[in-house]
């Protein structure tokens, strides 16, 4: 596991660094940045699936399942979804990126069998798939314990878990955005027990919605607890609200400067997760591409396609073009490397 050589700071030191100057805390960030990866900015060429948007759960947040500001209910069938994988394995995509719903209606076979079919029909294509989230509610819905369900993940062909569904940790937010969702202790757990069969996982934090900075700060320590005692993230990924066509009714919108702040503390805080994520389809790419300079190293992929998000206002619904991704980077002084979903490194882009 990568730790940065740095002093650890606690709660109130990290809360504090809100309060300095931008661009200091910037340079501070970009220093620990560099110490780990030089100039490098990692991508991956991949794609998104989501198969359903039916769900039992309903998340004020969410602008993807299915409900009165979404009345279009969808599930695509294994042909529809293997039709995707044959595509994009002709154009040499290494990840699939799988998560959805909730949906009650499909059974957890047919979560499995997806996966399952996908590996045998490409042992080579890395499937990433199911959000702690997911699992909690697959595990109650069919009766399973969490060990089951990802022992069945296992034996079905996932290699890695996304880290959705973390939202922000603190429970009196998550009882108002998202009340009946998978706790902050289960999610933790799941992955606690997901890295103690060797594999890794992300993380994720939905922050600029009705969070405070204080509970921001709670969540990555509490990332950054679990990481001393697995070491099994490998990346952190601060996803910014989006605010379209969902029940939160925000009214005051976070500023490119609290965002940039949050990315860069997150690099100072989580000395122990090597990857920092600017996921630029919540934050733009524009902003991604500055957030380089506040610890940020990694810029997620070309995705291709992406519902989750778009739905709710992002600009990612077709992806990004590979050549303007790498073209980007390496005109913001940065240089593009693309990377397996694993951050083994498969060759820069000069």
């Amino acid at each position: 596991m990568t730790k940065i050589a740095n002093r650890r700071v606690g709660f109130e030191e990290a809360l504090a660094l809100y309060d300095e100057d931008l661009f200091a805390l910037g340079e501070r960030a970009d220093a620990l940045r560099r110490e780990l990866h030089g100039e490098k900015t990692y991508f991956n060429i991949n794609r998104h699936i989501n198969p359903t948007n039916v769900c039992k759960d309903v998340c004020k947040f969410c602008a993807y399942s299915a409900s009165r500001k979404n009345p279009n209910p969808y599930t695509m069938s294994h042909e529809e979804i293997l039709g995707i994988v044959d595509d994009i394995v002709l154009r040499d995509i290494k990840e699939v990126h799988i998560v959805s719903a909730h949906n009650p209606e499909t059974g957890l076979q047919w979560y499995l069998d997806i996966f399952r079919k996908i590996k045998e029909k490409y042992p080579q294509l890395h499937v990433k798939a199911l959000t702690a989230a997911e699992v909690h509610f697959l595990a109650e819905e069919y009766g399973k314990s969490y060990d089951e369900i990802l022992d069945l993940m296992v034996e079905n062909g996932v290699d890695s878990m996304p880290g959705g569904g973390a939202e922000i940790f603190d429970e009196g937010v998550r009882d108002y955005i998202c009340k009946g969702k998978v706790t902050s202790e289960q999610w933790l757990e799941i992955h606690r027990k997901w890295h103690e069969r060797g594999k890794k996982s992300n993380v994720t934090m939905l922050f600029g919605h009705v969070e405070e900075r204080k509970h921001r700060i709670d969540h990555m320590m509490r990332i950054r607890d679990l990481q001393d005692e697995t070491g099994g993230f490998n990346c952190f990924i601060p996803l910014v609200y989006q605010s379209e066509n969902n029940f939160l009714n925000v009214k005051e919108f976070i500023t490119a400067n609290e965002i940039l702040k949050t990315m860069a503390i997150s690099r100072i805080v989580l000395d122990n997760v090597p990857n920092l994520k600017a996921y630029w389809v919540t934050s733009t790419v524009n902003l991604a591409l500055v957030a380089q300079e506040f610890g940020a190293n990694d810029l997620d992929g070309t995705i291709e396609k992406e519902s989750i998000n778009s739905a709710a206002g992002a600009k990612s619904a077709n992806g990004v073009n590979l050549e303007e991704f790498v073209h980007l980077i390496k005109e913001s002084g940065f240089t593009p490397v693309e990377r397996d979903s694993l951050y083994n490194e498969i060759k820069p882009w000069a």
